[in-house]
């Protein structure tokens, strides 16, 4: 009977050390993410004013820093080309018929990189044009892919009206899903210093999610959906958790799995 419960405390013990685990890992992914926005931040407005950019050389001004040099006033940029689907998986067809298996590799590549940025497009194009009341930023939507079986496939929408924001994420992240099925596997449970719940789980549309609240940073719902797709939505200045989880209800989740392919 002693050794059982010697057991049972082990246990238990073990439990709680791999539920805070868990929750050091998502604040450690939430820091590191703070942290990256900050630099990007920091980094245009270094632009913006000219300041040295810690290699001898303005991030404004004449190219090299010669002072005779014309800066350029024009150009238009680089234009928006996704890859050619079609085109692609012809080209790859044909490069593996010759043997040529390094450029048929590149060219399956690009032609999944097409169709993970059209279904990027598509759940875009699917989203509301209001949630919670906040009209959609489309300037600031983005989708992201590295083309390779939709690891590092990022999407990305901002609902802004005054001081409210609801950011829509949804990203392929191996290591963010692997902290979000560690906390719900050891039920975590965290606490302020002032005893106030930091972060619990809770349900949105069936979908097991991970609520969190920050005083700073507002609102954070984590929605894992399916295997490998990570819904992230985040509200700055909602008044009330309630009110968080009616904006998340808006989505329609099961219409954005079934873009995904996720099962």
């Amino acid at each position: 009977m002693r050794h059982l419960k010697t057991l049972v405390l082990c246990g238990i013990a073990t439990m709680f050390l791999s539920a805070t685990y868990a929750q050091g890992i998502l604040n450690k992914i939430k820091r590191a993410t703070d942290r990256a926005t900050d630099k990007i931040i920091d980094k245009k407005v270094d632009e913006a004013v000219g300041v040295n950019n810690g290699n001898g050389s303005s991030t404004t001004g004449t190219p090299g820093g010669g002072k005779n040099n014309p800066s350029n006033k024009g150009g238009g940029g680089l234009i928006s080309t996704p890859p050619d689907v079609k085109q692609f998986l012809s080209s790859a067809d044909s490069a593996f018929k010759k043997a040529d298996y390094s450029d048929a590799r590149y060219s399956v590549q690009q032609a999944m990189l097409g169709v993970e940025l059209e279904i990027g497009k598509q759940i875009l194009k699917s989203l509301p044009a209001t949630i919670a009341g906040i009209k959609k930023d489309t300037t600031a939507d983005q989708v992201t892919s590295t083309g390779w079986g939709w690891a590092g496939l990022t999407i990305q929408r901002e609902y802004k009206e005054g001081d409210k924001l609801f950011r829509f994420t949804l990203a392929n992240n191996a290591v963010w899903m692997n902290a979000i099925n560690m906390y719900f596997n050891n039920a975590g449970y965290a606490q302020s210093n002032n005893g106030e719940q930091k972060m619990k789980q809770t349900k949105v549309k069936g979908y097991r999610a991970i609520i969190e609240y920050d005083e700073s940073s507002g609102y954070k719902l984590s929605i894992p959906l399916g295997q490998t797709s990570l819904l992230i939505l985040e509200g700055v200045n909602f008044a009330t958790e309630q009110d968080m989880m009616n904006a998340a209800g808006q989505l329609d989740l099961d219409g954005i799995k079934a873009k995904l392919g996720e099962k």
